[in-house]
């Protein structure tokens, strides 16, 4: 702190140019970046705590007014039906990313990094794994891919949900919340994260 400011200090990593995402790469980059968040020992919610305060606002008019009571009946049971899945499951957890889809990796010359770990947390490794491309997902060693599957849906529903907030800032706004629903209506096998257009 100085005068009243925070001051971080970032280390620069030089990008490379056309940014590309190759799936083993990221798949590596991903389970590298699993293997250190194993060592860390911090105190992190659930990812499951997130859903449960979003189904708390889902369920709220005055936070999303502009849901039908159909389609938030639908939202709140697809945040519960799958996380009740993978509950039942007894998989192992660990320190998450939390998000870690394209937008959140950055392409160097060191190699890929992810960023923005705001939403961390503690859960299975497949519910990062469900940001990532199918083709990311698939190369990721000794991951249950039906647990991605399940995993997927609670992502969606996430997105979806927060497009339909009423002070949500997302510059896609209220349409890509009518995609999302769409994509979650059409159901299984649900796409990826980046292949969604919205």
């Amino acid at each position: 702190m100085h005068d009243g400011f925070e001051i971080t200090l970032w280390t620069y990593f030089e990008p490379v140019q056309p940014r590309q995402l190759p799936p083993d790469d990221y798949a590596q980059a991903l389970e590298r970046l699993h293997g250190a968040l194993r060592r860390v020992s911090m105190s992190a919610p659930h990812f499951t705590d997130r859903l449960v305060e979003i189904q708390r606002w889902l369920s709220d008019a005055d936070v999303t007014p502009d849901l039908t009571d159909e389609d938030r009946e639908f939202l709140v049971d697809r945040l519960e039906t799958p996380k009740r899945l993978v509950a039942d499951r007894s998989t192992a957890e660990q320190l998450l990313h939390g998000e870690p889809h394209p937008w959140n990796v950055l392409t160097t010359k060191n190699g890929l990094l992810f960023i923005d770990f705001e939403n961390c947390a503690r859960g299975p490794i497949e519910f990062d794994l469900a940001w990532v491309p199918n083709e990311v997902s698939e190369r990721y060693r000794d991951a249950d891919q039906e647990l991605v599957g399940d995993c997927r849906t609670l992502v969606l529903a996430l997105i979806a949900a927060h497009r339909w907030r009423r002070d949500d800032k997302h510059p896609s706004g209220r349409p890509s919340g009518v995609a999302f629903l769409n994509v979650l209506r059409a159901g299984p096998p649900l796409p990826a994260l980046a292949a969604i257009h919205w």
